[in-house]
């Protein structure tokens, strides 16, 4: 089925489309596609650390080590090179004063082809959460991965695995996240959002790159090839600037047209309007099963309380709704029994309906940060490859073969039971547990204090609101 062109931002072709998993991947093949760069490198995040290395070993003896000095090295050698960094103000605040980022970035700042800009154009408590890198406008990665600390790692999850280090030599945990990689006109799309997002940050306006054609990494086998792919944004509201909220209403139109299976993976489950489109489908006699991976806990000191809280009344409520047991969340373990970190973004409809960008289940990216993510229906002719990712994701979460996965969906016709039949203990799935609020966890919850919608709902009156208001048995 083609995709709606009134569900996105832009509808252009991918060339070439593969999606990566994990940023041991992702960074390895980030290196080979910077080292093609010729006109323009544009990199567009929420973070980034010039102190983390793509690659643990340089495969040349002359290329830097860490990510800062390798690009600044990849424009040294190359004439035609200029690098364009755009990134959230407010959380580069923190990244400037890590280590020697601030004389990185101080060198970058003193290089004629080097343009480095934070961008300050968002709402107050609004972030700028796209994770972007367009090269040449004819290749680009769009996902769910910073160019940052404590990402990389592999998709085997190893306990106490070396390369999880930061910088300072401080050891992390384990992290899930994934990406994608695309080439052809909607790499040249990617591109001009980017340029749309440096001019309103204040930097001077970009044209397009000359065309290139051969841009493609070496190395990064492609999941697909020519196929249409849709740009879907949230942008929030700004002076001179309308709302945009195609990503909320893409969720609510992709599951309300599953009819057999939507698998996901999101850092959070707290957005109210995608809880309703769920809860209507738990009520229909033939509805789809849903299956959500999610950390254990979120991150940080302030995330726990307004997103684990947020998840646990939403996921109580549409579990009263469940009539027919088709709802879980899971969360990953490592073999020794430590929670993996989830971070990705992706979601999975009917085998055929991949998306996958930046954006979280969470109200925040709905209405209130700036997020992209990417989508395609890959039809009847697409439908193996979209398995082969899901089950492929499955697969690494139960520690099992993507084969193993596939004989077990394709014997009992459901994923809830597959994945039933194979978890166990040490690395594997395990059931989300509807914890205890307090009464502050509960009243945080139902307000969306701390993950409002919009930046009107920042300092809105609190009277009558809460988590499903919307619903039909909503009395509040």
């Amino acid at each position: 089925m083609a995709l709606d062109e009134g569900s996105f931002w832009r509808i252009a072709e991918a060339t070439r489309m593969s999606v990566i998993v994990d940023a041991e991947e992702y960074f390895r093949h980030a290196r080979t596609a910077m080292l093609q760069a010729r006109h323009r490198i544009m990199l567009i995040g929420w973070d980034f650390d010039a102190r983390i290395r793509l690659v643990h070993e340089p495969l040349d003896p002359a290329e830097p080590a860490t990510v800062g000095d390798f690009i600044h090295w990849l424009v040294e050698r190359t004439p035609t090179l200029e690098v364009h960094l755009l990134r959230w103000d407010v959380g580069a605040l923190k990244t400037l004063v890590r280590g020697s980022n601030i004389f990185t970035l101080a060198k970058w700042m003193r290089h004629p082809r080097m343009h480095t800009k934070l961008d300050s154009f968002h709402p107050t408590g609004g972030s700028h959460h796209q994770k972007i890198v367009v090269i040449d406008d004819c290749f680009a990665f769009c996902g769910g991965i910073d160019m940052t600390n404590d990402r990389w790692d592999t998709r085997c999850h190893r306990d106490g695995d070396e390369g999880r280090i930061e910088p300072n030599g401080k050891p992390y945990g384990p992290w899930h996240d994934a990406t994608s990689a695309l080439q052809g006109p909607v790499a040249a799309a990617l591109g001009e959002l980017g340029r749309e997002r440096w001019e309103r940050a204040g930097g001077t306006p970009l044209e397009p790159v000359p065309s290139v054609s051969d841009c493609w990494p070496e190395g990064l086998e492609a999941d697909f090839t020519g196929v249409q792919v849709g740009i879907a944004r949230t942008r929030p509201d700004m002076p001179d600037c309308a709302e945009v909220r195609e990503i909320e209403a893409l969720f609510v139109e992709q599951i309300g047209r599953a009819k057999r299976n939507i698998y996901a993976e999101s850092q959070y489950f707290a957005s109210r309007k995608i809880a309703e489109a769920i809860a209507a489908r738990l009520g229909e006699v033939e509805g789809p099963e849903i299956v959500i991976i999610n950390p254990l806990t979120a991150q940080g000191w302030l995330e726990p309380v307004a997103m684990d809280t947020a998840r646990a009344r939403l996921f109580s409520a549409l579990k009263h709704r469940d009539k027919y047991d088709r709802l879980r969340i899971y969360h990953p373990f490592t073999a020794g029994g430590e929670p993996i970190y989830v971070h990705a973004k992706v979601m999975i409809v009917d085998e055929r309906i991949l998306r996958i960008g930046s954006a979280n289940m969470n109200n925040r990216s709905m209405g209130l940060d700036t997020e992209c993510d990417v989508t395609i229906d890959a039809g009847d002719e697409g439908e193996a490859a979209v398995r082969a990712i899901r089950d492929g994701l499955i697969a690494e979460h139960l520690d099992v073969t993507p084969d193993t996965i596939m004989r077990e969906i394709e014997a009992r016709a459901s994923l809830i039971e597959t994945i039933e039949a194979l978890r166990g203990s040490g690395r594997s799935l395990r059931p989300y547990q509807i914890p205890d609020l307090s009464e502050v966890e509960k009243w945080l919850a139902d307000n969306e204090v701390l993950d409002p919608e919009s930046p009107s709902e920042m300092f809105e009156a609190t009277t009558r609101k809460g988590l499903l208001r919307r619903l039909p048995w909503h009395k509040g």
